[in-house]
């Protein structure tokens, strides 16, 4: 029955944890989707400049499209991979503070770093698709596409780093382990090798 103040359900700790892990588990698969279309695109652009080099070179005849489509698949990789850098916690950051400061002032730096990327993110949404609207309409020559193409994998890198971005905020807030550091993990020992 539901009460004057709020809805049927009680939102205690645990049941936001749970919505916050099924989001993350959502996410998660999103990120592995990008980074494996962020290979296969670093695959087909070396394909892509492998075949030119050998058009130009052997066959004496470079196929114009080429160059423009493995800058276009290139552009796809570096900002879909970025943005799986961020949800990973692989993205650049200035660290040497989290080594010297005390314990409790790293959850609010590395907050600080994710409302960066964040901001971040939402600018390459904003001006992406600005970008996208304003060369629509003209023609990406050698490819036939519209021009808004090119600049399509910004938008889209910088939602995804928005949605990792506030992830791993809403991780923190729920009290899920999200910082955890590899340069200070726990390396093991190394089997001592026994001369003969």
């Amino acid at each position: 029955m539901a009460d004057a103040n709020g809805p049927d359900e009680d939102l205690t700790g645990a049941s936001r944890r749970g919505r916050i892990l099924r989001y993350s588990a959502v996410l998660s698969r999103i990120c592995d989707g990008a980074l494996y279309v962020a290979g296969f695109g670093l695959v087909l652009m070396t394909m892509l400049v492998a075949y030119q080099v050998f058009s130009r070179f052997v066959l004496n005849s470079s196929p114009s499209w080429t160059e423009t489509g493995a800058i276009m698949v290139m552009s796809w990789f570096i900002f879909l991979g970025a943005a799986v850098g961020v949800r990973e916690n692989f993205h650049m950051g200035f660290d040497v503070l989290l080594y010297v400061l005390p314990q409790g002032s790293k959850g609010v730096l590395r907050l600080v770093s994710d409302l960066i990327a964040l901001t971040f993110g939402l600018g390459m949404v904003w001006y992406g698709c600005k970008l996208v609207a304003l060369t629509w309409q003209s023609t990406i020559p050698s490819l036939g596409l519209p021009g808004g193409f090119d600049y399509l994998p910004l938008a889209t890198g910088g939602a995804l780093i928005c949605l990792f971005s506030l992830e791993r905020m809403m991780l923190r807030w729920a009290g899920v382990s999200v910082d955890k550091d590899i340069n200070l993990e726990e390396v093991p020992d190394m089997p001592v090798v026994q001369e003969a």
